[in-house]
């Protein structure tokens, strides 16, 4: 068994645990990500909407894949293009 394989075996429940619990607290993430964004944007006073926006878009994006993982071993749709 490989380093990788092994690193792999050994963050397996881990990875689990964060699954779960990015599904349970789904929303509050989403809402989260949302505040954050508005608050920087507003600190920034607008100066870099588009690459905060398209920032909290990845972060949904990858939120979204942890919590919705396929059980099914396929893929999940690329990202929204930003």
């Amino acid at each position: 068994m490989g380093l990788l394989d092994n690193v792999k075996s050994k963050l397996s429940p881990a990875k689990d645990k964060v699954s779960h619990l990015a599904q349970k607290h789904e929303d509050k993430i989403q809402h989260g990500l949302d505040k954050a964004a508005h608050a920087v944007d507003k600190k920034t006073k607008g100066k870099y909407s588009d690459r905060i926006q398209s920032g909290t878009g990845k972060a949904k994006h990858a939120m979204d894949r942890l919590a919705h993982k396929d059980d099914e071993g396929g893929s999940m749709p690329p990202p929204p293009a930003s």
